[in-house]
């Protein structure tokens, strides 16, 4: 499965999810030099075409990069314009997004479909800390709309729990999420859903962005009232916000590659 959504990380320019491993790698990895004067986007029978130079652009897997949508294909084209002397994969988090999609989710999209239904079975939202009161009404506040969304949109009807010992969920509610991921097989959908759902620890808050129930931000935030309302108790930490700062990139790289799908 893993090697399935590498996120390039069998790549030699690793993005390793821990910022200071990864300015380490970037240290001792010489990164490749720009080697294109533009990128562009071009329209072509199979869809939407990013060129380097008037040469199509190709994932790590030798696949093109050939997009359904106009829009889709522009977010491509401004990361590849957007470097400079330097291609550095880090600051392409739409590149590294498409090119799992195309060279790993497009070739057992049914095994990423079911990782995002495992989330499903044990989903963050389904938790609830019981106390101290502050945290008991956050979590409600920002988690109870989904789970009322998920319950009306998708006739999904979850068991919520306090503490984090495993409640077994409805099989019929597993099923109803099972049924609206269906028609949303698409590689590149996918691997947007599956990455949202990885970032936030909630397929239900993957997909209600997905839907427009919930903006990114309204969903990052949901994703945090935990994290966030321990810092707020003990403080910050320097390389716990860098970590949070790259995943939340990443995050939003995801919601807009979806957007420009639709």
């Amino acid at each position: 499965m893993r090697d399935i959504l590498s996120d390039l990380e069998s790549d030699i320019y690793l993005s390793d999810p821990d910022p200071v491993k990864r300015a380490q790698l970037s240290m001792r990895t010489p990164l490749p030099k720009r080697f294109y004067r533009e990128a562009k986007v071009e329209e072509s029978e199979d869809g939407f075409a990013v060129t380097l130079d008037g040469k199509r652009a190709k994932t790590p897997g030798q696949q093109p990069l050939v997009l359904p949508t106009r829009a889709a294909a522009q977010l491509l084209a401004d990361e590849f314009e957007a470097q400079q002397t330097e291609i550095n994969p880090v600051t392409m988090p739409v590149l590294r997004l498409v090119n799992t999609a195309l060279d790993g989710v497009a070739r057992e999209p049914e095994a990423v479909a079911e990782d995002i239904l495992r989330f499903a079975s044990s989903d963050l939202l389904f938790y609830r800390a019981d106390g101290p009161e502050t945290l008991v009404e956050r979590q409600a506040e920002a988690w109870d709309p989904v789970i009322d969304w998920a319950r009306n949109a998708l006739h999904a009807r979850f068991m919520l729990a306090e503490g984090v010992m495993p409640v077994e969920q409805p099989r019929e509610a597993v099923e109803a999420v099972r049924r609206h991921l269906a028609p949303r097989i698409e590689p590149l959908r996918l691997a947007s859903l599956h990455l949202l759902t990885s970032l936030m620890g909630s397929a239900l808050l993957a997909l209600a962005v997905e839907s427009g129930e919930l903006s990114p931000d309204q969903a990052w935030n949901a994703a945090h009232v935990d994290e966030n309302w321990n810092a707020e108790q003990w403080g910050h930490d320097a390389e716990a916000v860098a970590r949070h700062n790259a995943r939340r990139r990443d995050m939003l790289a995801a919601t807009r590659l979806l957007e420009a799908l639709d």
